[in-house]
Order: C-alpha cells, then sequence, then structure tokens
C-alpha cells in the first residue's frame, strides 16, 4: 500500500511559541493600501496569527504574461509578518487570468452536452490540459523562487478547492487522459470489457481510442455504470495529478510544508479525499455549516471524518464561515453562539486551526454577501466581538496544552466510502432516494442520541481496530474489504450492516447468489429482493411499521431466510398482501468470536436512535444508561499516554442542560459555573473541561 507523506505542521515565527493557528482568507489586494495597517491593528486585537493569501491573485501577480509584480505581496507580507501573522501564500494558481484564456481558449474546460465553460467565474480551467499545467508550473516556480526564503512565509497553499467546479471535464484532452488512466489501471482492452460489462448493448471496445468520456448520450438514457464509476475516479485522479504537479514544483524551490484545502462535508463527495490524503504534509478542510437542526452534528460528523481522513494527526480548518453564505438558495444566518461553538467543535475533533473565508467582507464581487470575520458593519459589530472572544479562548487553550493533545479514539467506527456514494448516484438502480452518504451521518447521530460520540472513518483506514464498527449502506466491498469484516467479525468484532451493503464488487458487478453478497454468512441473512418505499403512485407501499414501535421508509429489504445462529430482534407488521409482514428487519448473528447486526431498511435518525439501545446490548456495546445522554455531544481531546486531557461538552438541545463539569471549566461560551461543581450550558453553547 502506498506511503503517506511525512506530517509536516506550519511552523510558529522565529522568536514565537507553537500556538493554535487563527485566521482567515486574506485579500489585501481587493483593498486600497491604507486599509492594510487597520487589518493588521484589528487582526492582532482579534488575536489572528495566520492569513491565508494570494489565492485568486494571479491576474495581479502576473497582469501579462511574462510579466509578474510581486511588490504589493511583498508589502503586504512584509507588514504582516513584522506584526508577529504568519502567512500561509498560495500558489495563486486557482483561476487563470483573462490574457491566459484569451490566448489559449483551450484551457477551457468541457461540460458533457460539449458545452465550453467561458471566463467569468472561477476554476474555468481543465485538469488534463497540458498547455494550462505549464502556465500554472510556471507560476509556481515564480512564487517558490521568490519567496522561498521569506521568514515570513510558513506554508504553501496549492492553488484552492479543487474539484468544485471543473471536477468533471469532457474534452479531447481528457479523452486522451481518460484512455492512458483506463490502460493503467486495466492493461487490456478486455479487462476494460469485463469490468464495464460492455458485453451490454453492444458496447464492447475494440481498442483503448474507443474509450470516451461520459459524454451526453440523450434525456432519459443510462450511462454505464462501471463506466460512470470510473470516471469518477478518474477525474479525482486527473486533479491529483495536477495538484501534485503544482506541489512538487512549489517544494522542489522551496520546501516548506504544503497542503490544499479539501470539502469534506456530508455530502461533499466529489473527491476521494482520503486517497488524496496520502499526498499531503497535512490535512486541510473548508467546511460550511448545514442550517437547521442538524447544523451542530453535520459539522461534528463532517470534522470528525476529516480527523479520520487524517488518522489523527492535527488538521487545519483552512475555511468555515462567520454567518452565512452567500451560495445558496436562502442564507441563514448563524443564531447566537454559533460562531464560537461551531469553532470549537472543528476544535474538539481535532483541528488545531480555525480559520475563516475571509478576514474582510467583500464590498464588491459575487462574494459580497459572504460573512467574515470583519463584517461590512466593521468592527463595532457583533461577528467580530465574537471572533475577539474565539481569539482569547483559544490563546487560552494554548496556554493550557491543547496543542499536546488529539481527539480520543471512539470504541465505535462508522465507516464511509465515497466510491459507494459515486456508484448509488447512478440514475438505473432500485430507489433514487437512497443514497450512501446519508445512513452513515444518520447512524452518527443515532449514535449520539445514545450518548456516543463514534469516530467516522475512511473505509480504507483501520475501522477494524475499533470495537465496534458500522457499515452503513456500503454498497461496494470489494474482496479486500469482505476479506477484513470476516476477519474482524470472527476474530470478537461487533459489527453493524444495514440495507444496501455488500451488493456489488469494486467494479460494481453483483455479488450473485443473494443479498448481501459476499458476507451473506457474516451478518446471518439473505435477501432475495428490494423492497422500495414511495408515494409517487397511489396504493403503494409508502412505509412499514417494526415490531418495535419504528417505522422504515424509502428501503427495506425482503429478507427470505436467516441462519441459525441468527435473532430476530424486529420484524414488519404489514397487510399480508405486501409480502412484508413477519419479515424479519433488524437481526444479531453469531460469527466466529464476534457478532454482526443487520438492519434491513432505512429507519432514519429517529428510528436508529430508537432501536439502538436493545440492538447495543445484544451486541454487548455499552452505552450511558443515564437518562438525557444525549442532549450533550461528548468530544474528548487525550495527551500521548491516552490519558482523557479536555473534554468539549456541547449542548445539542433548545433548553439549558446541566452537568457535572468533573474537572476545571477552561474556556466556556453561553456556559456557567456552578458552585456545586456543574456546569449549565445554554442553547448554542460550550464547556471545556479540563482534567
Amino acid at each position: 500500500m502506498k506511503e503517506h507523506r511525512p506530517f509536516r505542521w506550519p511552523q510558529p515565527l522565529e522568536g514565537q511559541a507553537q500556538r493554535i493557528w487563527y485566521g482567515g482568507d486574506y485579500n489585501p489586494d481587493q483593498w486600497p493600501e491604507e486599509v492594510w495597517d487597520e487589518d493588521i491593528e484589528l487582526m492582532k486585537k482579534s488575536g489572528v496569527n495566520l492569513v491565508s493569501v494570494a489565492i485568486f491573485s494571479w491576474a495581479k501577480l502576473e497582469p501579462e504574461e511574462g510579466v509578474y509584480d510581486f511588490d504589493w505581496l511583498d508589502r503586504v507580507i512584509d507588514k504582516l509578518g513584522k506584526a508577529g501573522i504568519a502567512v500561509d501564500l498560495a500558489s495563486g494558481t486557482a483561476s487563470p487570468p483573462m490574457w491566459l484564456t484569451q490566448a489559449h481558449p483551450e484551457i477551457l474546460w468541457v461540460d458533457y452536452r460539449g458545452d465550453v465553460c467561458q471566463p467569468g467565474a472561477r476554476q474555468h480551467w481543465r485538469a488534463t490540459s497540458p498547455v494550462f499545467l505549464d502556465y500554472a508550473l510556471n507560476l509556481c516556480r515564480k512564487m517558490a523562487e521568490h519567496y522561498k526564503d521569506n521568514p515570513y512565509v510558513v506554508s504553501w497553499h496549492v492553488s484552492n478547492e479543487y474539484g468544485c467546479h471543473n471536477r468533471f471535464d469532457y474534452s479531447k484532452d481528457a479523452e486522451r487522459a481518460f484512455q492512458k488512466w483506463c490502460e493503467k489501471r486495466y492493461g487490456t482492452i478486455d479487462a476494460v470489457n469485463d469490468a464495464w460489462g460492455t458485453a451490454f448493448w453492444a458496447q464492447r471496445m475494440n481498442n483503448f481510442s474507443e474509450i470516451i468520456p461520459p459524454r451526453f448520450i440523450g434525456d432519459g438514457n443510462f450511462m454505464n455504470p462501471g463506466k460512470l464509476l470510473d470516471w469518477k475516479r478518474f477525474s479525482s485522479d486527473a486533479l491529483l495529478d495536477f495538484y501534485k504537479a503544482e506541489r512538487d514544483a512549489l517544494l522542489e524551490i522551496a520546501p516548506k510544508p504544503q497542503t490544499t484545502n479539501f470539502m469534506i462535508s456530508a455530502g461533499g463527495t466529489g473527491i476521494d479525499y482520503d486517497k488524496w490524503d496520502y499526498d499531503v504534509d497535512f490535512v486541510s478542510n473548508d467546511h460550511y455549516f448545514t442550517p437547521g437542526e442538524s447544523h451542530l452534528d453535520e459539522l461534528a460528523y463532517s470534522a470528525s471524518l476529516t480527523d479520520g481522513i487524517a488518522r489523527k494527526n492535527p488538521w487545519f480548518l483552512m475555511e468555515n464561515s462567520t454567518g452565512a453564505v452567500n451560495w445558496r438558495p436562502i442564507n441563514y444566518k448563524k443564531e447566537p453562539g454559533q460562531l464560537v461553538r461551531d469553532a470549537l467543535a472543528h476544535l474538539a475533533m481535532g483541528s488545531n486551526a480555525i480559520c475563516y473565508f475571509q478576514w474582510r467582507q467583500s464590498k464588491a464581487g459575487a462574494e459580497k454577501f459572504h460573512t467574515a470575520m470583519v463584517p461590512h458593519a466593521g468592527e463595532d459589530s457583533q461577528d467580530f466581538r465574537d471572533v475577539c472572544e474565539l481569539g482569547a479562548d483559544l490563546d487560552r487553550l494554548s496556554d493550557e496544552g491543547l496543542l499536546d493533545t488529539r481527539l480520543a479514539k471512539s470504541r465505535v467506527a462508522v465507516v464511509f466510502d465515497c466510491e459507494s456514494q459515486w456508484a448509488t448516484e447512478h440514475t438505473a438502480t432500485p430507489t433514487q432516494q437512497v443514497r450512501h452518504w446519508t445512513e452513515p451521518l444518520d447512524w452518527f447521530r443515532a449514535l449520539a442520541d445514545n450518548g456516543i460520540t463514534a469516530d467516522v472513518v475512511p473505509v480504507r483506514s483501520d475501522w477494524d481496530t475499533y470495537e465496534a464498527a458500522v457499515l452503513p449502506s456500503l454498497y461496494l466491498l470489494s474482496e479486500d474489504t469482505t476479506s477484513r469484516v470476516r476477519d474482524y467479525v470472527a476474530k470478537g468484532g461487533k459489527l453493524f450492516v444495514t440495507y444496501y451493503t455488500g451488493i456489488s464488487d469494486e467494479r460494481d458487478h453483483i455479488w450473485l447468489g443473494g443479498y448481501p453478497g459476499s458476507i451473506r454468512d457474516v451478518v446471518g441473512v439473505r435477501v432475495e429482493e428490494f423492497a422500495p418505499m414511495g408515494d409517487d403512485y397511489a396504493g403503494t407501499l409508502d412505509h412499514l411499521d417494526l415490531t418495535n414501535g419504528t417505522v422504515a421508509h424509502d428501503f427495506a429489504d425482503w429478507i427470505t431466510s436467516t441462519a441459525d445462529t441468527t435473532r430476530v430482534l424486529a420484524s414488519y407488521q404489514a397487510d399480508p398482501w405486501t409480502g412484508m409482514n413477519g419479515v424479519p428487519a433488524i437481526t444479531v448473528n453469531e460469527y466466529g468470536d464476534g457478532k454482526a447486526a443487520y438492519v434491513g431498511c432505512r429507519l432514519g435518525r429517529e428510528g436508529l436512535a430508537a432501536s439502538l439501545p436493545e440492538l447495543l446490548q445484544a451486541m454487548d456495546v455499552e452505552a450511558p444508561a443515564e437518562s438525557g445522554a444525549g442532549d450533550l455531544l461528548r468530544v474528548d481531546r487525550v495527551d500521548a499516554a491516552g490519558e482523557s486531557a479536555f473534554s468539549f461538552l456541547f449542548n445539542r438541545t433548545h433548553r439549558t442542560v446541566t452537568v457535572p463539569a468533573d474537572g476545571e471549566v477552561v474556556v466556556a461560551s453561553l456556559a456557567h459555573t456552578g458552585d456545586d461543581g456543574t456546569v449549565a450550558i445554554d442553547p448554542n453553547g460550550v464547556a471545556v473541561v479540563k482534567r
């Protein structure tokens, strides 16, 4: 297996101690130079110690081909550094300038209908363009040469959010690159034909030149599933190759720690970030909150997954928002307390850096309504006061030794697999209401409702070292993962498996013999047919009641047989004509020295939460017994010896929750300590306890 790059973290400026990094994207080129001094004074006031600079500055850095202007950037970096503020310096290559696209329109990406993406936004370049690569690498080398000895530059910020807009490109460049990728992956065209099942619909290819991207094939038609899955793999890999080329050009001249910002969220499944993690010095992530009742839980889930991808090395929150974003149809503001609480939630989950997009809110452009650390209202604003409060909190936690700790390993792992998500996105599936990514989030939240804060980890990780692991709608199970599943349970592991798991192998070829394919004997059930549910036709099955009082929606398995070692915990209650009455819904099977539970339907967060007490007991997984255990999300950071050092207590409710402090409360936001050794945490509040 490929080795991860050695972990390298940005080091503090000379004469400074290591602190939690705090700051955000800084775009001084959007402002008159007289604003810069005010910016720096406000940065110092708020505790900012790092900013990312020049992310979208190519047109300013190279205003004409071969003509470079670093003077403005030199001046601002010098001002920042002398004020004790470090610089995370971007390669500047995220968006090409107008002169480049006019001289070389062949660098513009092409959509699946053949339309060319024109300049006017950002990321209008194709990852497979050798022309664009030459220009980008040239700028990287110029930046590296100019700033290699600058003492204020502590890290490289390579490009920005690869694939946010240009994930898929269907150009001739991409076609040639896809052909080469397939040849490297499969070796022969016969192997490609086998992987893609091209005997179907006369799609057989005679040579690699007949491989084309999955361009528009007509409304209502279905793309070859194996080809589409490989196209998504290729597209992620093509961007990764481009990133590595930029990275290497920078590091060859100026070997500072480098990263590129991922976009890990519950639904952010476009790039295989766990594969990218092998090629960064440290993981960084951009995360923007989900409005509404899932706000905290989704954030914690995504931060946990980021920590899992980072393999519990410290990671960097490169972007989040102080409040509303600009890109949703309705851009909800944050509620009081959420600016501080959200940042501390990322910190709890293993981040050692908290940064925002952006420092000063823009007065022009498409992001002018995106909130910032200094909003349009200026210094005299609640957002900036919260920014200052957070800066003081981070400073206190640095003093208290938080940087010497990492996120504690949970007893329970929830497994995520981006390739399973890609496969479930196909339009010819049992139902369009089911995707992989929703089930891991539901399990994370349901476990939290029962007082268990799980680790969210990628399928390539060490999930099989946990006491218990959840495979939630893990649609693809390779032979390797299948072997790991068998070994894990046989040796005493406690495995939770759900519907839509183990349906296909890594080529999206069905595991035959009944579902869940290669692990039927492990879970002790055999599914003959799926029972999707919906209300698009009158009289169709739209839900199923379970004997444990919960209700299934969208999807259920028709389990036709169970092993002698399998115990049924819940069955369906339905009209006889449905064929589902009495069919097992939740089971537990003994396999080797371990146990495997099977949840054969979509229960959602609420149904899972209600089912888990009995299920956890049957699986011998201990959970907090006290009432209200799910009112708080508790996250522990531990020292090198594995001893609990800090406990972060987040209120998940809309009422005040009072709990024993069990240590010294070192940070409290919307939280109040009592004389009786308790801490009362208000809605959107958090208390950090040092033990």
